[in-house]
């Protein structure tokens, strides 16, 4: 029956957000609905662009202290999907780009591992693991190939058995084909094998490691029997798939800028395969951004476009006009940017969201929503009001695949840099560009640097989310991230705002100390 519409509480999003009011995710709370499904049966599958499809619609912003290859490779393999940041050279993010394409998409595979020529010396090698942060004589898995790079023939493998009763000064000259244990002699697995079978390979040959080769021998990749452990015991297991493109690689993202020397960059990553740009600027609605759209769209048809950032109706019209694929939203939200501050242009991200998205539904455009995510209760907002996926800066600085090496501060944190891509800091290096000031005499900071404490693997920390977001739409009743937006259209979707009072209550309150545990 109909509850008479006297009885019926809560407000539409339109009621909500037409008010004159901008509001931020904290300020909005939605009603339960009624539960008729659990939530493992809640699908989070997203589009991510019109032709990109994540299963945990979460990606990683393009910061240079939060994606780098590492974060790009796990990010996929959890579902989601990671945008390699450009404060950096072409040939720098060009290879950022080659080395997460080519990391196969399969637990327990070691990232970028350490691949030599037979002809190389052992001292070489070592000042390679000391480069890499390990200790004298603490030798990795040393993969040996005729060119001594990755994708070249597997010849044979090092372990730590086959140097441990060398003296350290007999051996420092001796080259990698002396001492190495021969391909003949080393179990294989075969590129195209999926996971079940490998790690049934690695299981029967008792070894450490499964080199991967692919046709003529081609060394692919290395299965590691302690990260395949470490997926199993440590990690809770993903709850989406690799994103991946239609050649099985896995799907990676990159930003640009919309200058005349990003064509150029931008030449060089599709090269390497690139799946998607985001045209990175805090103000997407400009003149350079719709000459890139177009440029993109006549030079590199099948590549994916993300404009942005906008946060009105009217600004996601002229980049959607111009062909844009996704739109990017949000402007001064983030918890390292100082654009609302410092310029007073931007808007709430609840209501930027919302408004964004309701335009660009009509269109068949998806919107990330980038910036002010601060918890899962955050993302659940977000993807509830209108977005198809959420960008996260903050939330993953400080983990084990963010870009920079973990500092110990004086009161004994471990933490890794954090910084806006509008600090100074970062305008030194080149993201001025993002900000429409590299020609200006005078540049002002619309960002701040800092640190964040170490928050560990991102493999820890995406299953979460995504657990906690299908639990989040349980409870309003959303099956799934298209169901949602056709109860917010439709009014199904009831909420309300928060006093400043009603947020304290909502959170940890009357305590005299706790330990907040997410999972």
């Amino acid at each position: 029956a109909t509850m008479d519409v006297e009885f019926v509480d809560g407000f539409t999003a339109l009621k909500v957000f037409t008010k004159g009011y901008t509001y931020t995710y904290d300020d909005i709370i939605f009603h339960p609905g009624h539960i008729d499904f659990a939530a493992h049966d809640v699908s989070l599958a997203s589009q991510l662009t019109k032709e990109i499809t994540l299963s945990v619609p979460i990606v990683s912003s393009p910061m240079d202290t939060v994606t780098g290859a590492a974060m790009a490779v796990a990010m996929a393999q959890q579902g989601g999907m990671g945008f390699i940041h450009y404060n950096n050279t072409v040939e720098e993010q060009a290879t950022a780009v080659r080395q997460a394409k080519r990391h196969l998409p399969l637990a327990g595979c070691q990232f970028e591992p350490l691949v030599v020529s037979a002809s190389t010396t052992l001292r070489k090698v070592e000042d390679a693991c000391e480069g890499l942060g390990l200790p004298a004589g603490k030798y990795p898995s040393v993969l040996v190939t005729d060119s001594g790079d990755l994708g070249g023939a597997l010849v044979g493998l090092v372990t730590t058995s086959d140097l441990d009763l060398l003296g350290a000064e007999a051996s420092s000259e001796r080259t990698v084909g002396e001492v190495m244990t021969p391909v003949a002699d080393l179990v294989t697995g075969k590129r195209g094998d999926g996971e079940s079978e490998l790690k049934a390979a690695l299981a029967s040959c008792k070894k450490g490691r499964l080199p991967v080769v692919g046709e003529g021998n081609a060394l692919a990749g290395v299965v590691e029997r302690s990260l395949l452990k470490d997926q199993l015991f440590k990690y809770p297991a993903p709850l989406g798939t690799p994103t991946t493109n239609a050649a099985g690689q896995l799907s990676v993202g990159c930003a640009v800028g919309t200058r005349e020397g990003d064509k150029v960059r931008l030449e060089a990553l599709v090269k390497e395969g690139v799946d998607a740009v985001i045209l990175d600027s805090s103000q997407g609605d400009s003149v350079y951004q719709l000459e890139m759209i177009k440029h993109i769209k006549k030079t590199f048809a099948g590549l994916q476009v993300i404009a942005g950032n906008v946060v009105t109706s009217r600004q996601a019209e002229s980049l959607i006009g111009a062909g844009a694929d996704a739109l990017r939203v949000g402007m001064g939200s983030g918890s390292i940017c100082t654009t609302q501050e410092v310029c007073a242009v931007g808007r709430g991200q609840a209501t930027a969201v919302y408004h964004t998205a309701k335009y660009a539904r009509v269109h068949g455009v998806p919107i990330i929503a980038d910036g002010g995510i601060q918890n899962s209760g955050h993302i659940t907002k977000a993807l509830a009001l209108g977005a198809s996926s959420v960008m996260c800066g903050s939330m993953f600085a400080g983990t084990a695949e963010a870009p920079g090496k973990y500092m110990i501060t004086e009161d004994g944190h471990r933490v890794k840099l954090y910084r806006g891509m509008g600090s100074l800091d970062a305008m030194k290096k080149g993201s001025s560009t993002r900000y429409l000031g590299e020609s200006q005499r005078i540049q002002i900071a619309q960002g701040v640097s800092g640190t964040v404490k170490d928050k560990g693997s991102i493999r820890n920390i995406l299953p979460f989310f995504a657990q906690a977001v299908k639990q989040g739409f349980q409870d309003f009743g959303g099956k799934s991230v298209k169901h949602t937006h056709d109860m917010l259209n439709a009014g199904e979707l009831r909420m309300e705002t928060r006093s400043g009072a009603a947020q304290t209550e909502g959170g940890v309150h009357d305590m005299h100390s706790y330990t907040k545990k997410r999972w």
